[in-house]
């Protein structure tokens, strides 16, 4: 058995019973009155990919998944573009005057074009001599989090899961973004200070891809849960390691090059399209 959930805006009920009596699926269920739906099918159809692309103009969000198992124990989210609005080491980098520069460097990196711990020890040099101070002033007035980032971790927790910050950015950034929405544990790479200032150094190892299924591995083990019972959840190609191997991986306004490899996409909704897609209700929500 398999389950399609529809996620919009506005979602239109027209399109869901169009869709639901296309398929053949199951009742409709509304998991958010305005939001979401959900019905069951007993086989993925054979249209799949193109009703997605047509629901795409249309600002849906269509993804079918099995049925069973889909309610996690354990989330690991990327943190860059994902839990926060920005990249927080391009808005180091604008503060520094090097902005230009090292948001290309970014975007080529996250889109797979480049060596991600080469590009990172490249943008990192750039920072160099740039005061410690700088990054709470980034942070209190650049950093926005993502919608619907504390209902996705307070509800999780809430349900007994395990939530991992797992980022190929910085532990100075991933700290503050793991008090607030009440991480378990967050890990990432450590910008190295001296005097007051950056280095222009990142402390070793990097952490990038494989790291970040290590860290899905690791976590999943310590805690006694299959990889079948964790969401992966980001935007790059570091990302596509742990989105590939979690039970369900989710491309969340993903790159093209890192949607193209995953199933489960969200292009239109916010961080609450993970609850939705493990078949929480708006009414089982809850706050971080």
């Amino acid at each position: 058995m398999h389950v399609a959930t529809l996620i919009a805006q506005s979602l239109d009920p027209a399109f869901v019973e169009a869709l639901r009596n296309a398929w053949g699926g199951g009742d409709a269920v509304w998991l958010d009155p305005a939001r979401a739906a959900e019905f069951t099918l007993e086989a993925v159809p054979e249209n799949r990919w193109e009703v997605w692309a047509e629901a795409q103009k249309m600002g849906i969000d269509l993804c079918v998944q099995p049925a069973e198992g889909r309610r996690k124990g354990i989330l690991i989210a990327d943190m860059d573009s994902t839990m926060i609005g920005q990249e927080c080491i391009d808005e180091l980098a604008d503060m520094a005057g090097v902005g230009a520069r090292v948001k290309e460097i970014t975007a080529r990196a996250m889109n797979g074009e480049l060596d991600f711990e080469g590009a990172l020890r490249e943008r990192v040099g750039l920072l160099e001599g740039l005061p410690v101070d700088v990054i709470e002033q980034v942070w209190a007035e650049r950093i926005t989090l993502t919608p619907g980032g504390p209902e996705l971790i307070g509800t999780m927790r809430a349900n007994g899961g395990y939530c991992a910050l797992v980022s190929g950015g910085f532990t100075q950034f991933t700290q503050r973004v793991a008090d607030r929405l009440g991480f378990d544990l967050h890990r990432a790479n450590t910008l190295i200070e001296d005097r007051g200032a950056l280095t222009g150094r990142v402390a070793d190892p990097i952490l990038g891809r494989e790291a970040k299924v290590a860290a899905l591995r690791e976590i999943c083990a310590a805690r006694g849960i299959g990889l079948d019972r964790a969401m992966a959840v980001g935007d790059g190609a570091n990302d596509l390691g742990m989105l590939q191997l979690a039970g369900a991986g989710v491309a969340l306004h993903a790159k093209p090059a890192v949607a193209a490899e995953v199933d489960l996409r969200i292009n239109h909704g916010d961080l609450t399209a993970l609850l939705f897609l493990q078949g929480y209700s708006l009414d089982e929500f809850a706050p971080a």
